[in-house]
């Protein structure tokens, strides 16, 4: 994860397929980004996601619905 995060530009998003998984990785997750002063911009909540990890998320104002994205 470290070697991904310093690789990556830093105004790129990232995509993070079934990751947290659990309410605790989300939490570490979130400590791992504060301590290195990002912070996650948006969350998207698809279908099969863990309902606490979801919560979390939408606690934080940070989820958005997937059917939000489609264009017409």
């Amino acid at each position: 994860m470290r070697r991904w995060f310093f690789a990556r530009k830093p105004d790129a998003g990232f995509v993070l397929s079934h990751f947290p998984a659990t309410l605790l990785q989300a939490k570490v997750f979130d400590e791992w980004l504060d301590a290195r002063d990002e912070a996650l911009t948006a969350v998207l909540a698809l279908p099969g996601a863990n309902a606490h990890v979801v919560e979390h998320y939408q606690t934080l104002g940070l989820v958005h619905e997937t059917g939000a994205l489609a264009t017409p």
